[in-house]
């Protein structure tokens, strides 16, 4: 468990000083992992023993060992993709294929669960309300997060014609956004290392009156401050690559909801669609 899943799962039980803590440790990772306590407790006007007290609330044994889970935190999340690989290829020269399937499989686990525990149900309830009754929903993501972006707008298509997966490149996004304007959505989806085309998509959308929802991986993402609606999504693995299973639970989540939401409407341009593909031959058949 993560500082920040112990801060979502204690937030509630709190004293309003802890809070003020909680929430600057939350927002400063790199701070918390960088800094001494004297200096940390400096920038954020929190004394010292606030501090302590707010790690030991949230079951550590001290600061230092909160502060020490915090830095890993972020070393991991600055580290090259190419320095984990190496770290995973050391890793697998000492085990078997199927110690490797564990250990993926229970982290991808352990994040679903992670989700399952700290997701606003109300919160998500807006958010696919915001969504169903958007005039246009634009659905924005780069890098590693553009096939999954994919997927997304493969499955809303199917029954929402309102749906649209932005461009990748520069003219084509920028001419897309030039269209959303206030009663339009923009779903973006963002992990680590942060695509800036991403953020940049966020901020226009917002500029021009639409609504944002944001699927992240951290309170430190730079796109959350361009959010209406946001979703920090676990995303730990053994491997060198960030793990989407559980940002992939949720994307379906929000598809079921959505077709909940439509009722007998959803289930005609469903069929309708099945029907066009038919028609043209798109499945394979023996």
């Amino acid at each position: 468990m993560t500082v920040q899943d112990r801060i979502s799962g204690s937030y509630a039980d709190l004293s309003d000083k802890l809070r003020v803590a909680a929430k600057f440790v939350s927002e400063n990772p790199a701070e918390i992992a960088t800094r001494s306590l004297r200096s940390v407790a400096q920038s954020s006007g929190v004394s010292p023993a606030t501090f302590s007290r707010l790690a030991r609330a949230l079951g550590y044994r001290d600061y230092e060992q909160l502060r020490e889970e915090g830095r890993l935190v972020v070393e991991r999340q600055m580290s090259p993709f190419s320095e984990r690989a190496a770290k995973l290829r050391a890793q697998a020269g000492k085990e078997q294929g199927r110690a490797l399937l564990e250990h993926q499989s229970a982290a991808c686990i352990a994040n679903v669960e992670k989700l399952v525990a700290s997701v606003n149900r109300d919160a998500l309830e807006r958010a696919v309300r915001q969504i169903d009754e958007a005039k246009t929903v634009l659905l924005v993501g780069s890098m590693g997060s553009a096939g999954v972006i994919d997927y997304l707008g493969y499955m809303g298509q199917w029954f929402k014609q309102n749906w649209k997966v932005a461009g990748r490149n520069g003219i084509e996004l920028s001419a897309t956004l030039s269209r959303i304007n206030e009663g339009d959505v923009v779903v973006g989806l963002v992990k680590a290392p942060y695509a800036r085309r991403t953020v940049a998509a966020l901020k226009a959308a917002q500029d021009r009156g639409a609504k944002t929802v944001v699927i992240s991986d951290s309170p430190t993402s730079p796109a959350l401050q361009f959010a209406n609606h946001s979703f920090i999504v676990a995303t730990q693995s053994p491997q060198f690559f960030s793990s989407y299973a559980a940002t992939l639970v949720l994307l379906e989540t929000i598809i079921s909801m959505l077709i909940a939401r439509a009722g007998p409407d959803a289930e005609e341009q469903i069929r309708a669609a099945e029907q066009t593909i038919e028609r043209l031959g798109e499945n394979w058949t023996p």
